[in-house]
């Protein structure tokens, strides 16, 4: 391809691009296929001659598309946002055209100081100490963008592990360094994201996965009791992750508890987990979910989450970016230059050399929306959280499970759980709508997260509108053995994805009751509302079409 082709094709790509955002409304928001699909379609060996572009593209159309979710339509509520604006794309396509890996202050100087200075801008934004900030003077911090939040925690669990062993080392100077793992142990609540954990391995260290309060928050007395048993052991707590903002419940730990046990101990990094809800402390009214930032070692949260901002750009702030760098230096000759001293490398702030020009993207977005632009666009989705929110309240059949502060509403139906299983995975199958589920509480729940940029309050009246259609259906529907049986496989997930079911009977071969026990008793006990509720326990009981039958093809 050369530049007069480059020139039509990427015009053809940016129109293609527009076409595909302006319609996505009118796409299905999960794809209807099965593993395995594309094997089919594409050739099994790589093409010896060049193609013609119109029919890669074509390629794209029929055989791309019909795989891809729909991670930007209107009606996709799963997980968190996943960033996206057309400023993010174009710095992209820039970032991409330059081509630079930016390890060092001399492979590109414009990228490691817009890197440098837009982390600052976005740190006095959200509100971080001054140590935290590169430009403050006498700082001793500073930010950088990583590539995702599990590589944040990672490093700074590094990081924490070589601080631990060098405090350790000064009455064993003579000792190799893993000799000191045994005894590292670090600290994280049930509710912190799963990569805590796969850090903890990853870095052969022990970790405590500690329970938090009703309210999903860990607690001073959990973390504490937790510390001085482990010391009693000869163990050394070495870290400390805390959330503010889970991924299960958005829920927030206490770090005006925790931090001063963590200052109290002679090498107790604390780490704080912010993903999703750091973005949104860019808005003055929500500053106050902070509180306690002061006693913590390293912060993260993810622009390409909640600021508009395409994946990968996740940012990570130390208070002392000498503890990181130290960790993780490595100095061949062929990556040294003369401004070594002067300037900031990156390849020494993470696991990878290599880097790409990230911070044109949030410079991009930060300057064409403005801070007022971007909390403008997060007050938005609290709004409409809480309109969501206010809809399930209404309806006495449903629950709200957690404290709704920012964009996510996890809800259930006052059912067991394998009803709610099953809720969920129709409304999935039918590429409507699309959540996903999680634990709060003990209970199985789904989750409701405004994600589009430009959603709307009929957006959020519409999804609650296909819930409760399916509700309706649900309770008051019988699906063939065939499909329970498939629902019963070892290969079923139990995550939502695949309905829990209930058999019709069959004539030929019915299903012994012994083998439906399990659901029948749950859907038959389904009354779990209070006792003086009769009439809702008699709609419940209406809808499910069960009245004190004993066997499968009664109920059915």
């Amino acid at each position: 391809m050369d530049v007069e082709e480059f020139r039509t094709r990427g015009k053809e790509m940016v129109d293609y691009i527009c076409q595909y955002m302006t319609n996505l409304g009118n796409q299905r928001v999960t794809p209807d296929v099965e593993p395995g699909y594309l094997r089919k379609l594409i050739p099994n060996e790589a093409p010896v001659e060049p193609e013609e572009w119109d029919n890669i593209m074509e390629d794209v159309d029929k055989k791309i598309m019909p795989g891809v979710t729909h991670w930007q339509h209107p009606r996709f509520h799963a997980y968190f946002p996943s960033g996206n604006s057309y400023p993010s794309i174009l710095a992209d396509m820039l970032s991409d055209a330059i081509g630079c890996i930016g390890f060092s202050w001399a492979a590109s100087p414009a990228c490691t100081e817009l890197e440098t200075i837009v982390m600052d801008w976005l740190g006095k934004a959200i509100g971080l100490p001054n140590d935290f900030i590169t430009s403050v003077k006498g700082s001793r911090g500073g930010g950088v963008i990583q590539t995702s939040a599990s590589e944040c925690v990672l490093v700074s669990m590094l990081a924490a592990r070589n601080q631990a062993i060098q405090y350790l080392k000064k009455n064993k100077p003579h000792v190799e360094d893993n000799v000191f793992l045994p005894k590292l142990v670090g600290y994280c609540s049930r509710e912190a994201h799963s990569c805590v954990e796969k850090a903890a391995k990853i870095l052969l260290v022990k970790l405590r996965i500690l329970d938090p309060d009703e309210n999903g928050s860990l607690r001073r007395e959990t973390l504490l009791d937790a510390m001085e048993k482990d010391k009693a052991n000869g163990l050394v707590p070495f870290f400390v992750s805390t959330i503010l903002g889970s991924t299960s419940s958005c829920s927030f730990d206490n770090l005006q508890e925790i931090g001063p046990i963590c200052k109290a101990e002679p090498c107790t990094w604390l780490h704080v987990d912010a993903a999703y809800a750091g973005n949104a402390f860019i808005c003055p009214e929500l500053k106050h979910y902070l509180k306690g930032i002061e006693y913590a070692d390293s912060f993260n949260t993810n622009p390409n989450k909640w600021l508009l901002v395409n994946f990968d750009c996740s940012c990570l702030w130390v208070r002392c970016r000498i503890r990181l760098t130290h960790a993780l230096v490595v100095d061949p000759l062929y990556l040294q230059h003369a401004n070594s001293d002067e300037a900031i490398d990156y390849r020494h702030w993470g696991i990878p050399l290599s880097r790409r020009f990230r911070s044109l993207k949030l410079w991009f977005v930060i300057r064409k929306y403005g801070l007022s632009g971007l909390q403008k666009y997060i007050r938005n989705h609290i709004k409409l959280a809480k309109h969501f929110e206010s809809l399930v309240r209404k309806d006495s059949k449903f629950e709200v499970v957690n404290d709704v502060k920012l964009g996510l509403v996890c809800f259930r139906l006052l059912a067991p759980d394998t009803v709610n299983q099953t809720l969920l995975a129709t409304i999935n199958a039918s590429g409507k709508l699309h959540m996903i589920p999680s634990m709060v509480k003990d209970k199985y729940i789904i989750r409701f997260c405004v994600t589009s940029e430009n959603a709307v309050q009929e957006d959020i009246e519409h999804a609650w509108r296909i819930i409760t259609e399916h509700a309706s259906e649900l309770l008051g529907t019988s699906v063939s053995k065939e499909m329970y049986k498939r629902s019963k496989s070892k290969s079923n997930l139990h995550d939502g994805a695949t309905p829990i079911l209930v058999a019709d009977s069959d004539e030929e071969n019915e299903t012994p009751p012994t083998e439906n026990d399990d659901i029948l008793e749950a859907l038959t006990n389904c009354k779990i509302l209070p006792e003086d509720d009769d009439v809702f326990n008699k709609d419940c009981e209406d809808d499910f079409r069960i009245h004190h039958a004993t066997t499968p093809k009664e109920i059915s």
